[in-house]
């Protein structure tokens, strides 16, 4: 087996791709369109990058880690389309690139999956699509239904502006090193506007399951949202939910409602 190029990073929790079969597969679920501007998060070794460039019209590659300039410059010289932006995603703006990024096609960094994938909602406004990889319980949660285990904060906040259209299992061989966890390419799209007052939908959404194992109206009261138990749970009963409600078994577009009710 070649040697990498340079040391993975553990602190960062870097597992680079390095299986170019997965590329084909990610171009199919990400629908890529020679028009299309990519952001990638975490481009790694390039090995994805390089494979975007020859297909669309620019991407924007943001990478935290420093040491890996030089291999990444080198690599992706040939690419006149290529912008590469070094710096952490999650304080970077974003939302300042140009071209505007349509679409977010990455190994997202499995630390900061999550934060990634839920600012990106509403901080990058002009993502139509995103096709990720991510660990393969950080995928289930995404799209999983209302009343089991993995539904969660994630879950209604995606669900609530996008629908999934595809989802491909990915073996721990298609990375060096291998991972301890297993992953999945999950691939969605924006199906509707972001609700009114999102910022408070959003923080609601949070609070409800900052306490999970509580009931809903404990919950928003332990978190502030709501002055007193009885008036949240009042509000509960509204949508037509019992007082001993958890916030797992509410539909992503309960909330909505739950927040301007609050309001």
């Amino acid at each position: 087996m070649t040697p990498l190029p340079v040391v993975p990073n553990r602190e960062l929790g870097q597992h680079f791709l390095a299986d170019e079969n997965i590329l084909g597969v990610i171009g199919r679920l990400a629908e890529l369109d020679p028009e299309d501007a990519v952001l990638e998060i975490g481009p790694g070794l390039g090995v994805l990058t390089r494979y975007l460039a020859e297909r669309v019209g620019h991407v924007h590659a943001v990478e935290l880690d420093r040491a890996l300039e030089p291999h990444l410059r080198a690599a992706l010289q040939p690419c006149g389309n290529v912008d590469l932006v070094f710096g952490d995603a999650l304080r970077l703006d974003l939302a300042a690139l140009d071209p505007p990024p349509a679409k977010l096609v990455a190994n997202l960094p499995y630390n900061v999956a999550t934060p990634l994938v839920v600012e990106s909602l509403d901080g990058l406004p002009g993502v139509e699509r995103w096709c990720v990889m991510v660990q393969r319980e950080v995928a289930d949660r995404f799209f999983a239904a209302p009343a089991t285990k993995a539904y969660g904060a994630v879950s209604v906040l995606v669900q609530l502006v996008t629908e999934r259209t595809g989802f491909h299992p990915v073996s721990r061989t298609v990375f060096r090193p291998p991972p301890n966890v297993d992953s999945a390419l999950v691939a969605f799209r924006r199906r509707r506007a972001l609700p009114d007052r999102y910022g408070d939908v959003k923080r609601l959404v949070e609070a409800a399951f900052a306490h999970r194992r509580k009931t809903l109206p404990n919950s928003l009261e332990l978190a502030g949202v709501a002055d007193r138990e009885r008036a949240a749970a009042a509000v509960v009963a509204a949508l037509g939910r019992t007082p001993s409600s958890r916030a797992e078994e509410l539909e992503p577009a309960e909330f909505v409602a739950l927040a301007h009710a609050l309001a």
